[in-house]
């Protein structure tokens, strides 16, 4: 079953046709299931297929909570380990599968979702800036450094910005405040090396 789950899983993330959901229905898989509904632009019925599962799995409980944003009708909160570890990751998958009415739906919650977990900013930043939505990405990125400037990763996300720009000026200032903050930060120290840019 393995790699039949494998291929069924790959179908779901490349946004294939139905024989993965035949697969998770067969199998007993209420959660792959709720997340092909999901992606299918379907939040209601997801929903209520992760809410089946969400006291046994904090994804499902998560994933409830995520398809209910996603429709404008929050009822709850997600937990701060919750936002670390799916809120980015869904909304990938949201950008890539071009859902932009549920990205919208998110964007307006983030100053909330922030009170949570002060990283969201830097997670939308980054979705963004890796899915090509550059003044996006540098939006909420700055919008991070109001809530979280004390990050290391989030000025080396502003470096990797600006040098994607060719403005290596503030990228040695963004360099400059990651190692203030964090001296040992690698990545930092690489870009430096890869740059030739003095960020002591």
């Amino acid at each position: 079953m393995n790699s039949e789950y494998s291929k069924a899983k790959e179908k779901l993330l490349a946004a294939a046709d139905s024989d993965c959901q035949q697969f998770f229905i067969k199998n007993s898989l209420v959660l792959e299931n709720a997340y092909y509904e999901l992606l299918n632009n379907n939040p209601v019925n997801a929903r209520k297929l992760f809410l089946q599962i969400s006291d046994m799995d904090i994804r499902a409980h998560w994933g409830a909570f995520i398809s209910a944003m996603v429709t404008g009708k929050i009822d709850e909160y997600p937990s701060y380990f919750e936002l670390r570890n799916f809120f980015e990751i869904d909304l990938n998958l949201f950008l890539q599968r071009y859902l932009g009415n549920y990205v919208e739906n998110i964007v307006k919650y983030l100053d909330w979702l922030c009170t949570i977990n002060p990283e969201v900013h830097k997670f939308t930043g980054r979705v963004f800036l890796k899915n090509g939505y550059t003044e996006y990405g540098l939006f909420y990125l700055n919008r991070a450094q109001d809530y979280f400037f004390q990050d290391p990763e989030l000025h080396y996300l502003l470096a990797e910005y600006f040098v994607s720009v060719n403005d290596l000026d503030n990228a040695n200032i963004s360099l400059k405040n990651c190692l203030k903050i964090l001296p040992e930060y690698f990545p930092a120290i690489n870009l430096q090396k890869k740059l030739n840019i003095n960020c002591k």
